[in-house]
């Protein structure tokens, strides 16, 4: 019986001299860490609501087949505080316009474009010098496209039509 115990007792010994082995040479890879350094917190990121800015002159292009999308916006705004003499609104050359969009020229603007976009329910903001960023008399302006996204006669994207 004696030699049982001591046959035991060896196979025990093994077994825990190759589990702190096993563990060492982990420790020493760098796969197990006794004192793990605590993970960073994240920081949020601060999301820019911009500052909406009536003194800049807009002009609503309504890019959808949907008529009067654009005289609503117009109407949005001047109930805003836009005066009715600086806000424009037509009818843009395609009615495909994917995404409704505020276009701006200057770094120093896109803040007021941020806030017009905002005040219009999330359009997107663009920076672009294909649309002029003053007006006739000198007055900085903005572009605002309404895209497809706004469209309730129109499919949301090119993607949504049946193929034939």
């Amino acid at each position: 019986m004696n030699g049982w115990v001591v046959l035991l007792w060896s196979f025990v010994a093994a077994l825990v001299l190759i589990i702190a082995g096993i563990f060492g040479s982990l420790v020493v890879m760098g796969r197990v860490s006794l004192f793990p350094e605590a993970a960073p917190t994240p920081v949020p990121t601060p999301v820019e609501t911009g500052v909406v800015d009536p003194s800049i002159s807009v002009i609503i292009l309504n890019g959808t087949p949907d008529e009067g999308l654009d005289t609503q916006m117009r109407e949005t705004l001047i109930n805003n505080g836009w005066a009715s003499d600086d806000v424009l609104a037509g009818d843009s050359s395609s009615t495909d316009f994917p995404t409704t969009t505020v276009f701006y020229v200057n770094d120093e603007d896109e803040l007021a474009a941020i806030g017009l976009a905002n005040l219009l329910d999330g359009a997107a903001v663009q920076q672009s010098d294909f649309y002029p960023a003053e007006s006739a008399d000198g007055q900085k302006q903005f572009r605002v496209v309404i895209g497809l996204d706004r469209s309730t006669s129109a499919p949301a994207t090119p993607a949504d039509t049946p193929a034939s």
